[in-house]
């Protein structure tokens, strides 16, 4: 139940003011968002591909206002591709974007939005990679899932991310699955009304399981994006029931959860890819990985205890 409080105080200014502020936050966000700057996130990418773990990138922040910080927000990503460009890692460094930061909710914001993010899918494949679209609140998907299919008509390897708790995802799982697209299905993370969304943890994970088996059955490219050991052991039974090879699907988990799973997986041959968060504009990422998990809250409630 604690959940859609967090979602709600990462919403509020009042409460980003007060987290913020705490002596302790900076140590416990460290534990999610290694670096601020791409200076400070190079040696995490090298780090993580060094034991054999993949990545995509996130540059944080949503509070996007005006078109100038629409225009940053793109030119971040493109500073980001720049400077993976030497470490010829190709695919093994992906990236992910939510299109509201690149001003998807500002005035004729489906367009902008399209205008930010292909020169940033553009650069991605002069690299060798490519870019995944965030799925955010129910209210953007449409634009979200238009935008998707608009760049994959030039970059076929754009991948999406559907959302496990939305009633609407089946469906969006089944067309997604037959067009071959790459396609990483998460619990969700918003707090969505219960006319759109399963509100109970059992039946969300139901319907993920559901829509887990139509990826993979599917012709697209599944990613399982979950940190939740059961789910992750029905993936691999239905990834053999399908008949797939460990290089046709991947398993994806946040940096800072479970990183010993990270490496277990990897070790088995499994494709293994670390979401990893960086950027100064933190709060409202920290806030959902909070409300994710109540072992979150517990630690970082911990850590104002003990170190505040």
């Amino acid at each position: 139940m604690l959940g859609p409080v967090i979602l709600a105080a990462s919403r509020s200014d009042r409460m980003r003011r007060l987290i913020s502020a705490a002596p302790v936050t900076k140590q416990v966000v460290d534990r999610f968002i290694p670096g601020e700057t791409v200076d400070e996130i190079l040696p995490i990418v090298r780090e993580l591909t060094d034991n054999g773990l993949e990545l995509t990138m996130d540059v944080v922040g949503e509070d996007i206002t005006t078109p100038e910080q629409a225009a940053a927000a793109r030119d971040a990503y493109l500073e980001l591709i720049d400077r993976l460009k030497p470490l010829e890692l190709g695919e093994r460094a992906e990236m992910s974007v939510k299109l509201s930061m690149f001003g998807q909710a500002l005035p004729g914001g489906h367009e902008l939005a399209l205008a930010n993010v292909r020169p940033v899918v553009e650069a991605a494949a002069e690299i060798g990679t490519t870019v995944t679209l965030d799925a955010e609140d129910h209210t953007t998907l449409d634009s979200m899932f238009a935008i998707h299919e608009e760049l994959r008509k030039d970059f076929p390897g754009t991948g999406c991310v559907i959302q496990a708790y939305l009633f609407r995802t089946e469906e969006d799982a089944r067309r997604l699955a037959a067009a071959g697209s790459r396609v990483r299905l998460v619990k969700g993370a918003y707090k969505e009304p219960a006319e759109v969304a399963y509100q109970q943890k059992h039946e969300i994970d139901k319907a993920y399981v559901r829509i887990l088996r139509m990826l993979m059955e599917g012709e697209g490219y599944p990613m399982i994006g979950s940190h939740d050991p059961r789910l992750i052991a029905i993936a691999q039974e239905l990834a053999r029931t399908a008949g797939r090879k460990l290089d046709e699907y991947e398993f994806q988990m946040l940096y800072g959860i479970r990183g010993d799973e990270h490496l277990r997986l990897a070790a088995e041959g499994h494709r293994m890819r670390v979401y990893t968060a960086y950027g100064t504009d933190w709060y409202g990422y920290f806030m959902r990985r909070l409300a994710e998990k109540p072992a979150n809250l517990r630690f970082f409630a911990r850590s104002m205890i003990t170190k505040g």
